[in-house]
């Protein structure tokens, strides 16, 4: 049997795979997978539709029920049009920090999970310990929910998950969840000069457009002055939109994304209908110039909050392990909520600092980087 690597090693591995969200992921599943197997730990896979995608589970530890979960992701967001002064996928030590795509968000987690795990197979535990490694987070946290059903039978049921995105070892009780659909206003080209015998997909995808900033200001207006969330309120978002052939053309068709990032005390599915019932009066008003005009919606994703557990075990057992004792809340989303639904005790603690994911010259500081590497000591000792 080889002689395990060290988190920094591990990480280095890690990096070097380029798991861009809209890639495979398969190399570093394969690699975790006979790394994993190296060491007498066997994994089992869940893989996506297509076949190129994949996460992974582990089990270490007597077969038997209540164990704890480290959960992390696999992809990273892409680094074109970026300007990075170092290689991305080269993990680069320079001024206390560790700089490449995923030190922070989330590989440098990953790389300590792997580790932890492999050392509880060495040193053993009374409390069994798992890892899982999912795909496709970055583009809605599809990938857990998967997963999460995948493990049902076939390892015994953990009591807690920690899912480890960057807090900088801060503990997060609560996040906002949200969904996101995919749109796409197809309406009927005319002259512009004889605009009304047309429909402008772009300017009926503007009406909706509008209706998410008013939402947004009502919303904003009847927000709870002492909620912990920045914002307190849910919010409506548009970061993108494309379409039109021409300046004097009726636009055929219109495509964006239409987010939701709801506070964990709103109603998802209540928004839900809201969106879809307004989508439906503005296709209602496109048909009645033209048939032919419609609005395709698809479901992008489905995130579920992340809600404070009264006494969480989860939450508990971090406060023991970090020997901090306030916790937070987040605006941004991660898995934890989808392993709340699953029925497990969740919480989110992490190495790094949320600021530095997604952006060029991502890094992750030597000190929360050794901060992670204590508390998996901790973790192994108090698994012990």
């Amino acid at each position: 049997m080889p002689d395990p690597l060290s988190p920094r090693a591990l990480m280095d591995r890690l990096i070097s795979f380029p798991t861009i969200s809209r890639d495979s992921n398969l190399a570093l599943v394969d690699w975790v997978e006979g790394y994993l197997g190296d060491h007498g730990i066997s994994a089992a896979r869940d893989y996506d539709d297509t076949g190129q995608k994949a996460s992974l589970f582990a089990h270490v530890g007597p077969q038997q029920d209540g164990g704890v979960i480290l959960s992390g992701h696999t992809d990273v967001v892409p680094v074109d049009g970026q300007e990075w002064d170092t290689d991305p996928f080269i993990v680069t030590e320079k001024d206390d920090k560790l700089y490449g795509r995923g030190t922070c968000d989330m590989k440098g987690f990953d790389a300590l999970a792997i580790w932890a795990v492999v050392e509880a197979k060495r040193r053993g535990v009374s409390r069994p310990v798992q890892l899982a490694l999912s795909r496709d987070e970055e583009i809605g946290c599809v990938g857990a929910p998967p997963m999460i059903e995948a493990m049902q039978g076939v390892v015994p049921k953990a009591s807690m998950a920690i899912i480890g995105e960057p807090t900088e070892m801060g503990i997060i009780n609560g996040h906002k969840g949200g969904t996101g659909f995919d749109l796409h206003f197809r309406g009927f080209e005319i002259h512009s000069s004889l605009q009304p015998d047309g429909v402008s997909a772009i300017m009926e995808a503007a009406r909706l457009i509008q209706w998410a900033n008013e939402q947004n200001d009502e919303s904003a207006a009847a927000a709870d002055p002492d909620s912990p969330y920045y914002p307190n309120f849910s919010t409506l978002h548009v970061g993108m939109i494309e379409g039109g052939t021409a300046h004097n053309i009726t636009a055929k068709d219109c495509r964006f994304i239409l987010g939701l990032r709801a506070l964990p005390s709103d109603d998802v599915a209540e928004w839900k209908a809201r969106i879809l019932a307004k989508i439906a009066e503005i296709e209602a008003r496109m048909k009645a110039v033209r048939p032919e005009a419609a609005i395709n919606v698809t479901p992008r994703w489905d995130v579920p909050g992340l809600r404070a557990e009264a006494e969480g075990e989860a939450e508990a057992m971090v406060r023991r392990l970090t020997g901090r004792n306030a916790s937070g809340v987040v605006s941004f989303g991660t898995e934890a909520g989808q392993f709340q639904a699953g029925g497990y005790s969740a919480v989110v603690c992490g190495p790094g600092n949320i600021d530095q994911a997604h952006q060029p010259n991502e890094f992750i500081t030597l000190d929360q980087f050794r901060q992670g590497e204590t508390f998996m000591e901790n973790l192994l000792t108090e698994l012990a």
